[in-house]
């Protein structure tokens, strides 16, 4: 058994465990059902779960949400077209969103889905250095498309990685919500 200040106390037995919490006015919480003996900790445990939602809100803040925009193209698309189209999937990558090219074949389009084929893969190549090509173009029904996300740079895949192994670090000690048990004290 641990005490509030992270003190152990030694294996004792439930009731006296229970009783040494309510002396305290806090919680006797389960943190390891499984352990022989199992392990418990006193603590306030309605402070311990608003401090993890706390947590949690704080993590949600600093989520980026990454939306699909869609670029659609004709298989007869002029130059100058095809340019300013590449130019707003540049613009859509460096933003951090992912991009859906799309070409749709109408009528007798569709025996020349060669030349769709052409328009993506030569989009694919344009935008190589700023894009990786999640889903190579494929045909469903009368539309060929490919789907383009960011290239992460070196730095961003750095600060990742740390962040994850900050989140591992901090989670580690703390008693797992799923697992805890609550002794409440007598009111």
């Amino acid at each position: 058994m641990i005490d509030d200040e992270g003190q152990q106390l030694g294996i004792m037995p439930p009731f006296e465990a229970i009783r040494k919490a309510r002396e305290k006015n806090l919680d006797l919480v389960e943190i390891s059902p499984t352990a022989q003996p199992p392990v418990c900790r006193i603590m306030d445990y309605g402070k311990y779960l608003y401090q993890q939602e706390k947590k949690e809100r704080e993590a949600k803040k600093h989520q980026k949400t990454i939306t699909v925009k869609e670029v659609k193209f004709r298989i007869n698309v002029d130059d100058h077209d095809y340019e300013t189209k590449k130019n707003h999937v540049l613009r859509f990558l460096d933003e951090g969103d992912k991009v859906k090219a799309t070409i749709f074949f109408r009528g007798r389009e569709m025996t020349r889905t060669g030349l769709g084929r052409q328009i993506l893969e030569r989009l694919i190549k344009d935008v190589e250095p700023h894009s990786i090509v999640e889903f190579r173009p494929r045909q469903e029904g009368n539309t060929l498309h490919a789907i383009l996300a960011p290239k992460k740079t070196d730095k961003e895949r750095e600060k990742e990685r740390q962040k994850a192994e900050k989140a591992a670090a901090q989670s580690a000690p703390s008693p797992s919500a799923v697992a805890a048990q609550v002794a409440k004290p007598a009111s």
